[in-house]
């Protein structure tokens, strides 16, 4: 059988151009390395709680027709991000905000609050910042850098903080007000029932063929279609020809507890450089505590994360988009220029880093150009 679009990869990107390219008419055909569809967005039932097996997502969007997207194929609940931290059993509010200040400083009204940042600002003479630290402290001063910042920030990128590039922490959420929502974004949710369910929806009445790996046979998967859509690691498609780019990886450990509340909240940030793993998540806060009856759930299932240095076998989690490596993507993208039947498409594939949003507004956007 021949295909109009061999779509490689059954996460968000691949799923959302599966689904238009289908309702366009085109014969589509998906094919995942994994085991199951969602790609890192991928979440299972354990005993009544959706786990998010690859990190905790959370859909946020001021993009209405994204948001009115998404809903075609799942309900979102009304969660709201609110991330705690701990520094070595001091616990903050995230983002920065009035609670924030108040435990750090005792300080209880903005201009308080705005007086004391500006104070520490000005006190480190930094004009033109020259790194992540110098980025931050210009932003927040050094008491918030020190002890919310530096030590999980360097857990999460493996360098000290005098050595990453400042565009890293472009701006930091600091809100003279109690608002607890991380996000800064008017729409916002989990879809009820777990991602895993939203992308079997949008791949609804399409030929899905899991435990699939692409390259491993590329030539006779690119003869069955017209065009190819590949999601994958842009340097493992050309088989690592100008060098393998870097990523960050994470690695979780997850266990079930005979609790019914570890943490009290569904993320907690382990700030401080001596706890080894950046955070735990609590899934089942993310619905509330609620199974999909609406009933309290008797236990719990937690997930500590380690950020490490990716090496292959790994999953590539996020892009180190330094100078050495954006040259390095740029000889690739070059080199995908070339292939005119493939389009490349996704987190990977275009070796940036993406909020979901922007994944699916991506997406839609090169449907319209292309279907």
């Amino acid at each position: 059988m021949k295909y109009d679009y061999l779509i490689v990869g059954a996460g968000l990107s691949g799923a959302v151009f599966a689904h238009e390219a289908a309702a366009a008419g085109k014969r589509v055909l998906v094919i995942e390395k994994r085991s199951h569809t969602a790609g890192n967005i991928y979440t299972e039932d354990v005993e009544g709680i959706n786990v998010h097996r690859y990190g905790a997502h959370i859909f946020h969007t001021n993009d209405k027709r994204v948001w009115q997207y998404v809903q075609q194929f799942a309900d979102f609940n009304r969660y709201t991000n609110s991330p705690v931290a701990n520094y070595k059993g001091e616990l903050y509010s995230l983002p920065f905000n009035m609670y924030t200040f108040n435990k750090m400083w005792g300080v209880t009204t903005p201009q308080q609050a705005a007086e004391m940042i500006e104070r520490q600002r000005a006190a480190e003479h930094i004009d033109s910042p020259r790194n992540l630290e110098e980025q931050a402290v210009s932003l927040v001063g050094r008491d918030i850098f020190e002890k919310l910042v530096k030590g999980y920030t360097e857990k999460q990128w493996g360098r000290p903080c005098s050595e990453l590039p400042a565009f890293i922490i472009k701006r930091l959420p600091v809100r003279l007000t109690f608002d607890n929502n991380y996000f800064n974004a008017l729409y916002q949710g989990i879809p009820v029932g777990g991602y895993t369910k939203m992308i079997d929806k949008m791949l609804e009445g399409i030929e899905v063929k899991l435990g699939v790996d692409y390259l491993a046979d590329k030539e006779k998967w690119d003869a069955m279609a017209d065009r190819v859509v590949y999601t994958g690691p842009i340097d493992a498609y050309f088989g690592f020809s100008e060098g393998p780019l870097e990523y960050r990886s994470v690695r979780f450990e997850t266990e079930r507890l005979d609790t019914d509340n570890y943490q009290g909240n569904a993320v907690v940030n382990y700030t401080d450089s001596e706890t080894p793993y950046t955070r735990i998540i609590e899934h089942k806060w993310f619905e509330f505590g609620k199974d999909a009856d609406g009933n309290a759930i008797p236990h719990t299932v937690i997930s500590r994360e380690y950020s490490s240095e990716w090496k292959p076998g790994d999953e590539p989690y996020y892009p180190v988009n330094d100078e050495k490596n954006s040259a390095l993507y740029a000889r690739y993208a070059k080199l995908a220029e070339k292939e005119r039947s493939v389009i490349f498409c996704g987190r990977l594939a275009e070796y940036r880093y993406y909020d979901m949003d922007a994944v699916v507004a991506h997406t839609l956007a090169l449907c319209d150009a292309v279907l």
